[in-house]
């Protein structure tokens, strides 16, 4: 059974174009590697620009074999050198009943 996550990156200082570039080709590698669904991906930001993306994993089995994958390690090397991953939970907008963020058109 595929499972939807939802994953924050907070940009490092002087990092958000980088990470911007990154967020464009984050699941189309995953489908690569045969880890993510065809699901439209959505991807927005926080006021304090954190970016927040929700994506389908083909299941949970996928997320356990993607630590073991070199092309997706060497994907997560890429996004610890510009991000930090946050709860959503960190978040101000996760603490509103309807939580809004902005958009982040690729």
């Amino acid at each position: 059974m595929s499972r939807i996550v939802v994953v924050g990156y907070r940009p490092k200082p002087n990092c958000d174009a980088a990470l911007a570039m990154l967020m464009k080709t984050h699941v189309q590698r995953l489908r690569d590697e045969g880890l993510a669904t065809e699901r439209q991906s959505i991807v927005m930001r926080a006021a304090d620009g954190t970016f927040v993306e929700v994506f389908e994993w083909v299941s949970e089995e996928a997320m356990h074999v993607a630590h073991t994958n070199s092309n997706v390690k060497k994907m997560w090397d890429e996004y610890a050198a510009v991000c930090d991953y946050v709860p959503i939970a960190d978040l101000a907008e996760a603490q509103q009943l309807f939580s809004q963020f902005m958009p982040f058109d690729d």
